[in-house]
């Protein structure tokens, strides 16, 4: 029964499916890192000069200088630009994702040809009684 067991948790298909799923894991962190690090602020400096992932919203008349200050303050903040900054990660993971997928399917050899159909069995027993009535 063990055996069996063992057999079942090392087939390819599981450990390919452990490699994917830590293999994600990192490009998302690596992909989280360039648009928070890279690509969120250089869209900040097109839209006004600072990072747009610490653009924030807070009810009320008193403006706040950061995040922090707001929450500090008990004010609750929305934070826009942060939830932009996810949604631009997203659109990047998937893309990446895609170019993976593609390039991976281009790796993979086409399905082989079927074969040419034969006759079927009753051609053939037709074609035997056409040459017996000969």
């Amino acid at each position: 029964m063990l055996k069996e067991f063992k057999n079942f948790i090392m087939t390819g298909n599981v450990i390919d499916f452990a490699v994917a799923v830590i293999m994600a894991g990192a490009l998302g962190a690596v992909i989280n890192g360039f648009v928070s690090k890279i690509a969120m602020p250089l869209i900040g400096l097109v839209t006004g000069g600072k990072s747009f992932s610490d653009n924030f919203w807070t009810p009320g008349d008193e403006v706040y200088k950061t995040v922090a200050a707001a929450k500090e303050a008990g004010v609750a903040a929305v934070e826009y630009g942060a939830w932009v900054d996810t949604i631009i990660s997203l659109l990047v993971v998937g893309f990446v994702m895609f170019l993976l997928v593609k390039a991976y399917n281009k790796t993979k050899t086409p399905p082989a040809p079927a074969a040419p159909a034969g006759p079927s069995q009753e051609d053939l027993l037709a074609e035997i009684r056409d040459l017996l009535k000969k």
